[in-house]
Order: C-alpha cells, then structure tokens, then sequence
C-alpha cells in the first residue's frame, strides 16, 4: 500500500469516526438524562428543546411501522445503501467524497441505534410559536447536511457543463 492510499484511509475514517463519535455522545448523555430523571423534556430556549422520542422509521420519523419484518427490511436497505456509499467514496476522486462520508457518518450512527435498541432515539425539537418541525438528533444533522452539499456540487456540476 501506498502512504497516500493510507493517508487518504485515515482520514476518511477518522471524519466518519468523528460524526459517529459525536452522534453517539450526544445520544449516549440523552439516555443517560432519562435514566436519571426518567424522562427527557428540556426546554433550552423558545425554539430548541430537548425531548426524547424513539424513532423506529428512517429519517425524521417517516415509514414507521409496527411489523418486524418491514423494520428488519428497511434495516438491511440502510445497509446496503451504507455498502453503496462506501463505494462511491473508494472510487471518487472529488469534494463529494466528503459529502458522502458526512452521510456515511450519520447513518451509520442511525444504524447502530437501528440495531442495537430496534429504534433511533431523537431529542432535538426546533420549534417557532406553535410549528414544530420534526424531532432529530446529531446523526440526522450530518445526513441532511452532507445532501445538502451534495445537491449544490452537483448543481455547480450541472452549470459548469452546460457553460459555453
């Protein structure tokens, strides 16, 4: 192996490692909150709370269902959108390797919940006056943003070779 192959290894797995890490901290005192209190209801300001759900669905609580083997299903499709992910970043030679591992980062965060506890627990809820938009967690800030940049590079992708 090469050192840049090894460089490049590192940091690859160290940024997933980070935004692993941090979903896990973040989710691992939110238990420990319940544990101690028996339930999770902060209210940090008028927009940010900290309230604890259990998500069972995939992101932000969509597909939810009571069946096992539809959760089981969605459970492997996560794995295998993981595995396609990893992929893309071996064979990428651009900025959107990054994107991707930020995704990577967060659902492989989501998927350790998925397994471990058969749900995902969320406690992030922003809300303003009586709108609340859906309850989330760390895991789920890095997959929004890392599509997010992955909808503008391939935006910028898209003007640049359509320029003449």
């Amino acid at each position: 192996m090469n050192k840049l192959f090894l460089k490049k290894f590192f940091l690859y797995f160290g940024i997933v490692l980070f935004i692993f890490l941090a979903d896990r901290i973040s989710k691992l005192y939110i238990l420990s909150i319940l544990e101690n209190s028996g339930s999770v209801d902060i209210h940090i300001n008028s927009y940010i709370n900290l309230i604890l759900v259990w998500n069972s669905g995939i992101g932000f609580g969509l597909l939810s269902f009571e069946q096992s083997e539809i959760y089981n299903l969605i459970t492997i499709l996560i794995t295998i959108i993981n595995i396609i992910i990893v992929y893309i970043v071996i064979k990428s030679k651009d900025l959107k390797a990054y994107f991707f591992l930020i995704v990577l980062g967060g659902s492989l965060g989501n998927l350790f919940d998925r397994i471990y506890y058969s749900a995902v627990p969320d406690f992030i809820d922003i809300s303003y006056n009586d709108y609340h938009w859906f309850i989330f967690n760390v895991a789920d800030i890095f997959i929004s943003l890392g599509i997010i940049c992955l909808i503008f590079a391939e935006l910028l992708d898209y003007k640049k070779k359509n320029e003449i």
